[in-house]
């Protein structure tokens, strides 16, 4: 029962009055407790505080509180105890003064708190208090009650503050409080000493939250237990591995020392600390430099302190906790952040500009970087001279503008005004920050931030951080508030920050440079222009301007120096579309000339080209330039590359001589590979459930009270796939879309003939789609009964907002806006929008338009290794990756390349206009090459000499590339993938790689794929040729068309494109190389989407072992199993690992500041030494050894000198065709390279354990919406995590929902008809949608299709006479015709299969019996599966707009008001008056007739005879019903086309308010409370009788007003719940199997029958069930359904005449078989009955609820238990346990069971059937039933010569005579059956009808049912007759 968060203000009101009139009502013994509500609202409000200070000591108790003062009165204490004030009454002291010194064992989760007494109010009595039952800072989440211990004695569990108060001797004249005498808390300062902390903010926080006004931030504002990171304190050294500045910054009031850990010596390869810090900082590239402050003093330092060491401390690093977009790496533009208001530090930002400062004009050229100037405090002096050569940047003035924001986030939480952080504490944190990172690490705004709000938190929140729970098994210990030398309450004086800063600066040497300039920010920056012209700052990375002058607020500016924190800043400052252009531009100027003849150059081993030129044999073809050409023709022609290998020199073969080609080696049988299978194709288990997950969101949108979808006016499913523009992805759709049969399930497979033909239903988001979108909303428009789905694959992809874009976004951008969130799709019903994304933080922000609950998360297949869903593949995502990359076991599949950096670093170092891109893909290439000439071999190559010139992981890659093809017979084997985001540079590389592959004569072995988004996929005609052969493809036209299709081909694939765009790629991916990746752009959504190119799917091992354990450390080939997993700083270890395959390595220089030429690290002999192995080493060695020595020179084979011929039997050393290198590899997932710079960012994991970029902006388009937000946790499910970035993102205003704002009054803007699909890159979503689709066409379908009951008719003979009574059209039967027609006394209903059959003397069964009865007899019952149509009647779950307000459910109504209304009547059989209750709507009392508007009930309007409306049905509808709320069909809006109608609903009492809930529009008849146990005879008499009263009561008004009574319509309409269509024999038509049946609306068959000629003279009118199959065409269908009219027995639906009828009553205490017995009654009694054979009615199949659903139990417990038949009954007055069942019940039962026995001469004896007397019994089906009436005059069949089997007597009255029975005749033996309600009734008809006289009677053959004696049970007696 705590307090509520935030928004609900009055909450603490509330409770604090229940806290009042509860202890008010428990404690006085006077006084009675004024109502809760009442002193809640009716009291006046008093006025809020005019002071936010809790702790004003001369404030009245109960001031705070707006409850009234009660008076109390203390009760005498206990004798003996004492009483002195300041003491308990055991005597102990309490004061704090006494106690402050003392040591105080305080219980775990209490807390000290100070108690003040009115006697002595300068005392504070010390008390220790439960927590709970204390409020936190806000004042809020304080328990009600108390729980505490006296300090004094010691005595423990204080329940009441009443009671505790009397122990401390508090004195109190006033009710006792813990809100008006629990002050402050206690703690202990920095001497030990316990002194007054804090005052308990009871309540005047609350009162501060209604003065402050709401703002967008108020509402998130979290709780400081979340905001205060629990890893504040000082952390000790950790083991090598860990990272430099790994430890969190804690500033409090001023940044204090830490302790540094160990460098970090390799962050490739050597494994993380198993416990890494949280919050750790950019990691450092080298030795990480401490930071030392030392003891801090009042003036100027005069020297170094010599008791600082490097090795002694460091300022800790901030967490990251928001690594957003505001970070110095953005890749947005940095000047977007809005400028706020600064309440001190900064100047006017409109104050007139200073003196310029010139740049000089060579500094570029001169220095070789751009410097980058940070804003700071204060206005930055403008800039003249060439400026272009100097990046402005306003990110670091916008982090200290937000710090300044920051207080009036927490200013309600305090009781004073906060202020800020100082200027001079900014820029102190600043150089703090700068001074610990590492040489190589660029600052993040994130990080700064960090460091600010903790700061400014330690510094102001300490006394609530004291107070706050210590989570278990966590230290908080508290950090000192201030540093060593400076009072706590003395502020930085812009006097001491000059010489502090420079204190700070002076740990790191020269990287951080502070300059103080007294005059002008001008001057400071034309110094720091100078010393970089005279290269005094040539290691000096940071230099901070700070300007202190004399009468101005301090103003600073930080200007970057370092060359690698510039280039990456600068190429930051762009977006990613403007670095693509920079590089076309520098492409196309020739600016790379330079750069490529530096790298061809290989110093004195020659040059590439030179090289490649001899191997190729003296071709003079020439190499590629890097050029903007390559843009246009970077994917070259198909035809181009297809020859490229027929443009060798004819010196130099294409392919190998003397072996066959690789495709006739693929088709020879015995060289087939039968590992190779492709399983992209299949569907997997998960994908199953996704889809019905997806499934069940939309049927939830359709079950929701919105009614925005409504399923059941759907009859099928029409689709479009919108892609990103690339044509892969969108082939690989298609693909995906062909293969999955979803075509076929929606019908549209005879539309859709080929594979080429279903792209019709896949469309390519660029400038075409808006035709294909207009047109599906069209289509939508016309064809409302199809639901379309549109579904938006890669969701992520596109989100800037349509306008934005229009004003010059990026190309592209704003089309899914401008299309998918148009007001037409919006508004189409029909329409239902699914996005699909990897990533779906971007399209989750507050103005998102896709509710929380319509998002569906991919779930997880794996829970602790366990397969939940049978899957044949493990997923093997990004989480996975990082996981492997921490374990330390085997290499990691996660790394970056240590000698690929040092050479872009130098090169970079060289060439500093050129975009790093370009550099490291001009790196990548070279290396490949290099790589390619060193493992090929080939003669004139360069030979081991060149393989200093590539590093070890390119190597490795080409190695595994060329020889894996080599293990199969077939010539599978790995993909290799390079991303280069660049299309110019990929273009460029490809064909680079395709020259050299060329000169190497590697045509045949591998293939160079470039993958161009706006391109289709083109390969080599042999590899075409050799993929259609695995995949045995017989068409001669087919190329692949996707990644997919390339699966097993070795390749390299050059993936470009700014973003991938959804391409899947095979399982044959080995190495993904993303050495070339951008590290400017640190936002969650793009460093996902690059590393989920690696994502995979690995084989399931069958074993039960799990792959992950066995192989995932490894990812180097099959005979690289011996390698050892060292780091990239040891090459030698190195090599010596991959001795076992490559040639000698070489080295990269370090990087030097000016450029020479590249020379190997170790020397050359060294390269030297080592030889290739060839021979391949025992795959199932495990065991490797890092000291082994060199194998044996006789067992190794050489490399080919270059005197070998060049068709030689191999280039490569042979292997053994073991087995498919690709079979094994596919339970591997690929290795990843990264840059460094993003591999340390990555593999880094903050406090929470997430990995550090999960907290980063989620993308360019979204912002923060505040810096106070948690940390994601490691525990959230993606749902929380939504949820998380729901409520901490904003969207910028370019992006797509930055428009979507809601409505006034309205929290949020959800569209009703949108989902998103989220899941991990690679997983199968397409798959799991495209199913998704089938199973939705599926469920319309079902849902359009109802399971009708489709059963002949029983008991027809082929003896019925055939003759016509009525002609086949006559339309209405023919009164006296048919009074003429024989009534058929057989039952036909097939629901009835299972009852006694009647005696009719013209009909005889079968003696081969009913077949089906025989087989089927415990099997459900034959179902037909019919579509539903326009006249049907529906269940609760079907919603559309036509019939909202015959529901009631229309949205744009209130919930429909009913008034409860009673209703007496009496009958002779029901004894006494019983009350009957209407529930009806307003809406339908004008149906009923009331005393007064709003007056008692008196009748219900009856219509006229002689009435007529064609839209008006005369006769009321009454439906019984029981159990089925949701699932009858009570909806017959539709079935009435409309038509005004009476429908009332007719239920037991304890249904009332379930039925009354789901269908609030329909009148309810609620049945007497005595008949809750009751069958359907009980509901059908009362229905009968209640009319009847009814009519009687309307035939008396018509006499009142002068009318005839006989002018009433006395019709009702008597129907099951479960009847859903009509039927009309078409009597114009006739077809071969018999006459045609159309479906027709209820309306038509009622006005039908009303006017039928003489209906008034019809007793009984119905209709038959419909059958499928006409029963004119079989066996014995005969002439019953060709005669139109029929007499017989009626059932389910019937027209009741309850005037004609009013002799003949239903069976009250009828269970079954109440309509047959009704019929049969009511025919003896004369009545005419009427079928209308043109007429059928459906009855759907409804499993659940009804009246023939019995659940027998017996009272002991209420769990339903077998009980037999032959335990219904038992002896009388014998021990056997009682059934808690009715008991007519349980006699109907038995005698249905068990009739067998109980009449065994009856037994299959139709000739000889039992003689019942005025009613009928079911008793079994074996039994036959002769059925006669006692009343007089009544009809009756002839039975002079029937001898009977067996008499049953049951409830007979005084029409039952002596004489009347001795008309009958019997057989010897015969058995008779007495039934009465008691054992005296039994034996009076047994004398009344003197039965003894021919029966002979047994004591032993009485019997009764088996209920207690309160139960009232049934008793019969059996006799055999003499």
């Amino acid at each position: 029962m705590g307090n509520s968060y935030a928004g609900q203000l009055r909450t603490t009101r509330f409770e604090e009055v229940l806290h009042n009139s509860i202890e008010a009502s428990l404690r006085s013994n006077t006084v009675v407790p004024r109502p809760v509500f009442s002193q809640l609202y009716l009291e006046a409000e008093q006025p809020p505080l005019h002071s936010g200070r809790v702790e004003n000591e001369e404030e009245e108790d109960g001031s705070q509180s707006n409850s009234p003062l009660i008076p109390y009165q203390m009760k005498p204490p206990p004798e003996g105890c004492c009483t002195t004030d300041g003491f308990c009454q055991a005597g102990r002291d309490l004061r704090l003064s006494s106690l402050a010194s003392e040591p105080l064992n305080v219980a775990p989760g209490f807390l000290l708190v100070g108690a003040k007494s009115p006697s002595a109010p300068d005392t504070l009595l010390v008390c220790a208090v439960d927590r709970r039952f204390l409020p936190d800072e806000r004042g809020r989440n304080a328990l009600l009650g108390f729980s505490g211990n006296c300090m004094g004695c010691g005595e423990k569990g204080f329940r009441y503050f009443t009671e505790f108060s009397y122990h401390i001797n508090l004195k109190l004249s006033t009710q006792p409080k813990k809100q008006k005498h629990l002050k402050y808390h206690l703690y202990k300062d920095s001497q030990g000493q316990l002194v007054r902390g804090a005052a308990i903010c009871w309540k005047g926080l609350e009162t501060r939250g209604r003065q402050t006004a709401p703002n967008a931030s108020d509402g998130h504002v979290i709780s400081d237990e979340q905001l205060l990171n629990p890893a504040v304190t000082a952390h000790p050294g950790h083991p090598p591995g860990s990272y430099t500045a790994g430890a969190p910054v804690v500033p409090i009031g001023q940044p204090h020392l830490a302790d540094l850990r160990p460098p970090l010596t390799n962050g490739s390869h050597t494994p993380l600390s198993q416990n890494p810090l949280p919050h750790t900082a950019v990691l450092s590239n080298g030795p990480g430099r401490p930071t030392v402050i030392g003891t801090f003093n009042a003036g100027p330092p005069k020297k170094r302190h010599k008791g600082w060491s490097p090795e002694s401390s460091a300022v800790k690093t901030p967490p990251s906790s928001s690594s957003s977009s505001s970070s110095l790496t953005n890749g947005a533009k940095p000047d977007h952040a809005p400028p706020e208001s600064v309440s001190q530090g900064s100047s006017n930002p409109h104050s007139p500009p200073g003196p310029s400062v010139t740049v000089p004009d060579q500094l570029l050229h001169t220095c070789r970087l751009q410097p980058v100037i940070f804003r700071g405090h204060g206005s930055l002096p403008p800039l003249s001279g060439k400026v272009c050569d100097v990046q402005v940047s306003s990110l670091l003035q916008s982090c200290y503008q937000n710090s300044q924001a920051m207080p009036r986030v927490y200013q309600q939480y305090e009781p004073s005004p906060i202020q800020p952080l100082s200027v001079e504490m900014q820029i102190l944190l600043t150089v703090y920050y700068l001074v610990q990172l590492g040489p190589d690490q660029v600052p993040l705004i994130q990080d700064l931030e960090q460091i600010f709000m903790r700061s400014w938190r330690e510094s102001h929140l300490r006394e609530i951080r004291q107070h706050q729970q210590l989570q278990p098994g966590l230290s908080l210990p508290q950090a000192p508030s201030t540093l060593p030398g400076l009072p706590q309450a003395q502020a930085l004086t812009p006097s001491q920050l000059p010489w502090l800063a420079q204190l700070a600066a002076s740990s790191c040497a020269e990287g951080v440079v502070v300059l103080e300039e007294k005059a002008s920010m001008a001057l400071g920056l034309a110094g720091t222009f100078t010393r970089l012209m005279e290269g005094r700052l040539a290691h000096t990375n940071y230099v901070v301007i700070i300007c202190t002058a004399k009468g101005q607020e301090t103003e600073s500016c930080v200007v970057v120096t370092g060359k690698h924190q510039c280039r990456i800043l600068i190429e930051g400052m762009f977006s990613p579309s403007d670095s693509l252009r920079e590089i076309s531009q520098q492409l196309s100027s020739g600016m790379t000339q330079e750069l490529t003849a530096f790298c061809n150059s290989l110093g004195p081993d020659g040059d590439v080209d030179v090289l490649l030129g001899s191997a190729a044999g003296g071709s003079r073809s020439q190499p590629p330039p890097l050029s903007s050409s390559q843009e246009s023709t970077g994917d070259s022609n198909p035809g181009d590359r297809q020859t490229d290998r027929a443009t060798c020199s004819p010196k130099e073969p294409a392919t190998d001589r003397h072996t066959d080609s690789p495709e006739d080696r693929a088709e020879s049988h015995k060289d087939s590979c039968s590992e190779y299978c492709v399983e992209w194709r299949e569907v997997r288990p998960i994908q199953l459930v996704v889809a019905r997950k997806l499934l069940s969101h939309v049927c939830a949108i359709a079950d929701s009270s919105t009614q925005n979808l409504d399923l059941g006016s759907f009859d099928r499913v029409h689709f479009l796939i919108c892609v990103p523009p690339s044509e892969v992805t969108f082939q690989q759709t298609v693909l995906h879309l062909w293969n999955s049969g979803v075509l076929q399930q929606l019908g549209l497979d005879q539309e859709c003939l080929s594979q080429r033909e279903a792209e019709h239903y896949v469309v390519k988001m660029d400038k075409e789609a808006r035709a294909r979108i207009d047109d599906l909303i069209q289509e939508a428009h016309r064809n409302s009964n199809t639901l379309y789905i549109l579904i938006h694959d890669h969701a992520h992809w596109d989100i800037s907002s349509g306008p934005y874009s229009a004003s010059g976004g990026d190309f592209g951008g704003g089309l899914v806006d401008s299309l998918l969130n148009s007001l037409q799709i919006r508004d189409a019903t029909n329409i239902l929008t699914l996005h699909v994304t990897s990533f779906p933080f971007a399209l989750q922000t507050q103005h998102t338009r896709i509710s929380p609950y319509n998002e569906i998360h991919w779930p997880s297949a794996f829970n602790n290794d366990m397969d939940l869903y049978h899957e044949k593949t493990r997923y093997f995502g990004v989480s996975e990756l990082l996981d492997s990359a921490r374990s330390g076991s085997g290499l990691p599949l996660l790394r970056y390349d240590s000698s690929f950096e040092s050479m872009a670093s130098v090169l970079e170092d060289r060439f500093p206009k050129l975009h790093s891109a370009v550099i490291r893909t001009q790196v990548l290439v070279q290396h490949y090459c290099v790589a390619l000439m060193a493992v090929s071999g080939r003669p004139g190559s360069g030979g081991r000499s060149i393989h200093k010139h590539t590093s070890v992981e390119t190597l490795e890659i080409v190695q595994s590339l060329l020889s894996s093809a080599q293990r199969c017979p077939t010539h599978h084997g790995h993909m290799v993938l390079l991303r280069i985001p660049s299309l110019a540079l990929a273009g460029w590389a490809h064909q680079r790689l395709a020259w050299v592959r060329q000169r190497l004569g590697l045509g045949e072995r591998f293939e160079i794929v470039l993958g161009n988004p706006s391109q289709a996929l083109s390969i080599g005609q042999s590899f075409t040729e050799r993929i259609k052969a695995w995949l045995k493809i017989q068409e001669t036209d087919w190329v692949p068309r996707t990644y997919l299709e390339l699966e097993a081909l070795p390749c390299i694939l050059i993936l470009s494109g700014a973003n991938p765009l959804g391409e899947s790629l095979p399982r044959s991916l080995k190495y993904c190389d993303l050495r070339v990746i951008s590290s400017s752009y640190l936002q969650r959504t793009s460093l996902e989407e690059e590393l989920g190119l690696a994502a995979y799917l690995m084989r399931v091992e069958s074993q039960g072992s799990q792959p992950l354990k066995h192989g995932l450390g490894s990812d180097l080939s099959e005979s690289d199993r011996d390698k050892l997993s060292s780091t990239d700083n040891e090459e030698e270890g190195r090599e010596n690992a991959l001795k076992l395959e490559l040639p000698g390595l070489g080295h990269f220089p370090p990087p030097h500041s000016a450029p020479q030429p590249l020379q190997p690290f170790s020397d050359s002999s060294a390269a030297a030494t080592h030889q290739l192995h060839t021979t391949p080493p025992d795959p199932h060695h495990s065991s490797p050894c890092p000291n082994s020595n060199p194998p044996n020179p006789s067992d190794t084979q050489q490399w080919p000198s270059k005197s070998t011929s060049s068709d030689s039997s191999s280039t490569l050393p042979p292997s053994p065709l073991q087995s498919c290198s690709w079979a094994r590899g596919v339970s591997r997932p690929p290795s990843v390279l990264l840059p460094r710079a993003l591999y340390d960012i990555i593999t880094v994991c903050d406090e929470s354990g997430l990995p550090r970029w999960t907290s980063f902006l989620p993308h360019r388009s979204v912002a923060w919406a505040s810096s106070f937000r948690p940390l994601l946790s490691k525990m959230m499910t993606c749902t929380e995590q939504s949820l998380y970035y729901r409520q901490w993102t904003i969207p910028r205003p370019c992006h797509m929902d930055s428009s979507n704002r809601p409505a006034e009054g309205r929290t949020d803007n959800f569209h009703p008809r949108r989902l998103l699909l989220s899941g991990p890159p690679q997983v199968g979503k397409t798959g799991a949608y495209l199913q998704f689709l089938g199973i939705l066409s599926r469920m319309l379908i079902r849902l359009m299709e109802v399971d009708i009951y489709d059963e002949e008719e029983i008991n027809t003979s082929d003896q019925l006479e055939c003759v016509q009574y009525h002609p086949a059209c006559a339309p209405w039967p023919i009164i006296d015709t048919l009074r003429g027609m024989p009534f058929d006394y057989t039952i036909h209903n097939p629901k009835y299969e299972d009852i006694s059959t009647v005696y009719c003397p013209d009909y005889y069964p079968n003696t081969d019996g009913n077949p089906r009865r025989k087989e089927d007899v415990y099997l459900r019952r034959r179902t037909a599966r019919i579509k539903l149509s326009k006249y049907a009647a529906y269940n609760t779950y079907h919603h559309c707009e036509q019939c909202h307000q015959y529901t009631g459910f229309n949205p744009g109504y209130q919930m429909y008001e009913s008034l409860l209304h009673g209703f007496t009547f009496s009958h002779r059989l029901l004894g006494d008056e019983i009350q009957l209750y209407f529930i009806i709507p307003k809406s339908k009392q004008h149906h009923f007739s009331f005393s007064q508007p709003g007056g008692q009930l008196e009748s219900m309007r009856l219509p006229l005879t002689s009435d007529w409306n064609p839209d008006c049905i005369k006769s009321p509808i009454f439906t019984p019903t029981t159990g089925r709320h949701e699932h009858g069909l009570f909806n017959l809006f539709h079935a009435m086309d409309g038509a005004a109608h009476i429908h009332i609903l007719v239920i037991k009492e304890y249904e009332m308010a379930v039925y009354k809930k789901y269908w609030p529009n329909h009148i309810i008849l609620v049945l007497p409370t005595i008949f809750n146990g009751v069958g359907i005879g009980a509901a059908h008499f009362l229905i009968k009788e209640l009319s009847y009263h009814n009519l009687g009561l309307e035939r008396r008004h018509r006499l009142e007003g002068g009318g005839l009574p006989a002018d009433i319509w006395p019709f009702i309409i008597v129907s099951d719940d479960s009847c859903v269509m009509w039927n009309a024999v078409d009597l114009d038509s006739h077809s071969a199997s018999g006459r045609v049946e159309r479906n027709v609306s209820l309306k038509q068959v009622l006005q039908h029958m009303e006017a039928c000629p003489d209906l008034t003279q019809y007793s009984l009118c119905g209709i038959r069930k419909w059958v499928s199959r006409s029963q004119g065409q079989g066996k014995g269908g005969g002439a019953r359904h060709e005669e139109p009219f029929s007499r017989g027995h009626l059932h389910d639906f019937l027209l009741l005449n309850v005037d004609l009828t009013q002799d003949v009553q239903y069976n009250e205490n009828r269970f079954m078989c109440d309509d047959v017995d009704f019929t049969l009654r009511a025919h003896s009694a004369g009545l005419l009955i009427c079928r209308f054979n043109n007429f059928s009615v459906m009855k759907k199949q409804i499993a659940i609820g009804g009246y023939r659903t019995f659940i027998i139990k017996t009272k002991i417990t209420d769990v339903p238990t077998s009980i037999q038949p032959s335990q219904y009954i038992c002896a009388p007055d014998s021990k056997h346990p009682f059934l808690a069942t009715p008991a007519q019940l349980l006699l109907e039962k038995y005698l249905q069971h068990t009739s067998q026995r109980l009449f065994p001469l009856s037994a299959r004896n139709y000739t000889h059937p039992i003689l019942s007397v005025d009613c009928y019994l079911n008793l079994g089906p074996e039994v036959t039933v002769c059925f006669v009436s006692s009343r007089p005059h009544s009809i009756n069949i002839s039975t002079a010569e029937l001898l009977f089997s067996g008499l049953l007597l049951c409830f007979c009255d005084s029409f039952v005579t002596p004489g009347f029975l001795k008309k009958f005749h019997f057989l010897k033996g015969a058995i008779l059956c007495v039934i009465c309600a008691d054992r005296s009734s039994l034996r009076q008809t047994v004398v009344r009808l003197e039965l003894e006289d021919e029966w002979r009677f047994r004591l032993s053959d009485e019997f009764q049912t088996a209920n207690a004696k309160e139960d009232r049970p049934l008793f019969f007696l059996t006799g055999k007759h003499i």
